[in-house]
């Protein structure tokens, strides 16, 4: 009875401790409170009969929340190897020979290096039990807990064929959409900033309080398999199938190629597109596909002989820092930013890059004069990360924020208290913020307004066509026309000119999130512009609300509403919205002005390129008709649409059992037809 009484205990144990863990971390319980009140009264009497078996640690005698990292370290069951690194295609040609040598005509897999934090995760019956940093390889970090908050990572695997143990081998990574907007809220709050999304993962995954991890969307891709029982692989491109069918995330970007040339291809084509996926690699990873030659080819005391890295070339480079100036944003902020020597990085040759903040270039200890390293990826602005001290000549200087605006002269000052920026508190006038304002409103995070960029901004600005931005959409020919920037040399109307009235006549029509954005409410970003516009539906409602019914919803928050309050409460910031408005820019949500809802209360996932959608496009399209658009596959999906070259979602739904659907049919679900 004993026996039966302990595995009862141990059963009860883990089965709350998973409830509370969902309830006081990730904030999604699973069971009512009834349900949970029950278990632990089971466990309670279970205690009190039999108390030699209650543990320390029991539910029972801890408060329901008490959950900490301890980073405790811990061995792998299985080795986690390195990879040996090539760098042009004359090393990758001798790796190719050695691996020839041994194995006839082997199929090679192709995958991305991805830039993030290797990880280590061990499922026993199908359950997450552990999961560990790869730390030295044998021995790594515990970070159990902070994995369970990661969305894409299930708790249990699924399907018939669970297999008894299975250590899997992946990369927690920051979306760099994510990451961007994080660093923003992080600079905007005055707090330590990211360097760069490996560092963020790196970062959100070791905190001591998973609550803190939880609301860093991290993601996680698998690509490997350590120790196992009851399952075996025969290719690596078979272990990806079926650990997809498990319902593990793995990559849908990957080849099989069979020759060196396939290879060399698909090295090229992602250098070249790098920066169109949604999270940061340096490099590819190409592996012998066949599990038997694996093991025919064997390793070396660090790294497998039938796979290696090839590494791309550095985004980071050094040069000499002239000055550090100063920018003013577009809502005041102050930022310092590096005058440089030119230096090509990345594709492009670049003279500036950003500080951050003054506590920012004291803590990188960066000095005028200095030789630094800069870091540029993709679209991101260049950035200084420190400086080469050993290259001091011992005539660098300490640079000195300035007290005034340098463009319009009022004195800068913190806004907030504990705030480490300074700003100019003139919002209204000072002619920076406005033009910062102007060109952000064309850019591609919010309006996407085709020839609004910094020069024609500057130029609306300084011919005094409009004053600031709430005359934007009311431009007209003649208006234009008295800009040289618009104007041909004979005095008529630029191809700039049709261009620009054309695309402010289609940003009227953008969804209302976008308008948000366009608003420059501090901390709003897509995110949070997204959850009022869906929350909400109109400008007019936002701007009524209170602090605490913006920040009850959810991608929203106190620090957020309280800005949109203090927004929306200066009265020339309400004459933007109401010119806007008259022009016919989007203020109420599309779905609640005009669209039929007939997606409502549907949930769709999208695999797969689509011809008549772009990936934002599609999901900005079944929200406005009432549905919602989700990037994991479970049993409350609907339908999901799958396009050309779908990726694991597919296999994911069919194993649920969940609809899957074409383009032509998701038109006519759009139309309204069964």
């Amino acid at each position: 009875m004993t026996n039966k009484a302990r595995h009862r205990m141990g059963e009860l144990i883990n089965e709350i401790r998973d409830h509370q863990f969902k309830y006081y971390v990730l904030d999604a319980p699973t069971v009512s409170d009834a349900e949970f009140d029950a278990l632990l009264k089971e466990l309670t009497t279970l205690e009190a009969k039999y108390p030699e078996l209650r543990e320390p640690d029991s539910p029972t005698q801890n408060v329901g929340g008490g959950f900490s990292t301890l980073f405790e370290q811990r061995d792998h069951i299985e080795k986690m190897m390195s990879l040996d690194n090539v760098f042009d295609f004359s090393e990758l040609g001798a790796w190719f020979d050695r691996v020839e040598k041994e194995v006839t005509t082997p199929t090679y897999l192709c995958e991305l290096k991805v830039d993030g934090l290797a990880i280590n995760l061990t499922y026993e019956n199908g359950t997450l039990i552990r999961g560990l940093t790869r730390g030295n390889g044998v021995t790594g970090e515990d970070v159990t807990l902070n994995v369970k908050t990661i969305k894409n990572l299930p708790y249990n695997l699924k399907g018939q064929s669970i297999p008894e143990l299975i250590e899997i081998r992946g990369e927690v990574f920051f979306p760099l959409a994510a990451f961007n907007e994080l660093n923003d809220l992080l600079e905007e709050s005055g707090k330590a900033l990211f360097a760069n999304p490996r560092n963020g993962a790196a970062g959100s995954l070791r905190q001591k309080d998973p609550r803190v991890t939880a609301q860093r969307p991290l993601s996680v891709v698998v690509h490997g398999v350590g120790a196992r029982e009851g399952i075996s692989f025969e290719s690596q491109s078979a272990a990806y199938a079926i650990l997809a069918k498990l319902g593990l995330p793995t990559s849908d970007r990957f080849k099989i190629c069979k020759t060196r040339a396939e290879v060399e291809k698909f090295i090229n084509y992602y250098e070249e597109h790098r920066h169109d996926v949604e999270h940061e690699i340096d490099g590819v990873v190409i592996k012998v596909d066949s599990i038997s030659e694996q093991e025919q080819l064997g390793f070396t005391s660090r790294a497998p002989k039938w796979a290696i890295a090839f590494k791309y070339p550095p985004e980071e480079v050094t040069t000499r820092l002239l000055d550090i100036k100063v920018s003013i944003g577009r809502t005041g902020r102050v930022t310092p930013f590096a005058f440089m020597e030119p230096v090509k990085v990345a594709g492009s040759t670049v003279t500036n890059a950003t500080l951050h903040n003054a506590e920012e270039i004291v803590r990188k200890g960066v000095l005028i004069g200095d030789v630094v390293v800069i870091r540029k990826a993709g679209d991101v602005i260049p950035e200084v990360l420190g400086p080469v001290i050993e290259r001091r000549t011992g005539n660098e200087k300490t640079f000195v924020m300035p007290t005034r605006c340098p463009e319009c002269g009022c004195e800068l000052r913190a806004i907030s208290a504990g705030d480490v920026d300074i700003r100019c508190p003139n919002t209204q006038s000072c002619p920076a913020q406005i033009r910062e304002r102007i060109y952000y409103i064309g850019s591609r995070a919010a309006l996407d307004i085709d020839v609004l960029g910094y020069e024609a901004a500057s130029a609306l600005l300084e011919s005094k066509i409009i004053i600031d931005e709430s005359d934007l959409f009311n431009l007209t020919a003649d208006k234009l026309a008295t800009s040289d920037f618009f104007t041909k040399k004979d005095g008529t109307a630029g191809a700039n000119v049709a261009k620009l009235l054309a695309a402010l006549e289609e940003a009227k029509t953008r969804p209302l999130w976008r308008t948000l954005v366009a608003l420059s409410i501090r901390h709003v970003g897509p995110t949070a512009a997204q959850a009022l516009a869906t929350h909400f539906g109109s400008i007019n409602k936002i701007s009524t609300a209170t602090a605490q019914e913006l920040a009850d919803i959810d991608g929203v928050g106190l620090t957020i509403a309280q800005s949109i309050v203090e927004w929306f409460e200066i009265d020339w910031h309400s004459q933007i919205i109401q010119k806007w408005s008259a022009a016919g820019v989007t203020v109420v949500a599309h779905n609640a002005a005009q669209l039929p809802q007939t997606l409502s209360g549907l949930t769709f996932v999208v695999t797969g390129g689509l011809e008549s959608f772009t990936r934002d496009g599609i999901s900005e399209t079944i929200a406005a008709h009432g549905g919602k658009a989700s990037s994991s596959v479970s049993k409350k999906t609907d339908y999901v649409l799958v396009g050309s070259d779908p990726g694991s979602k597919l296999a994911k739904a069919q194993e649920l059992g969940v609809s899957v659907i074409d383009e032509a049919r998701f038109k006519q679900l759009l139309e309204g037809l069964s």
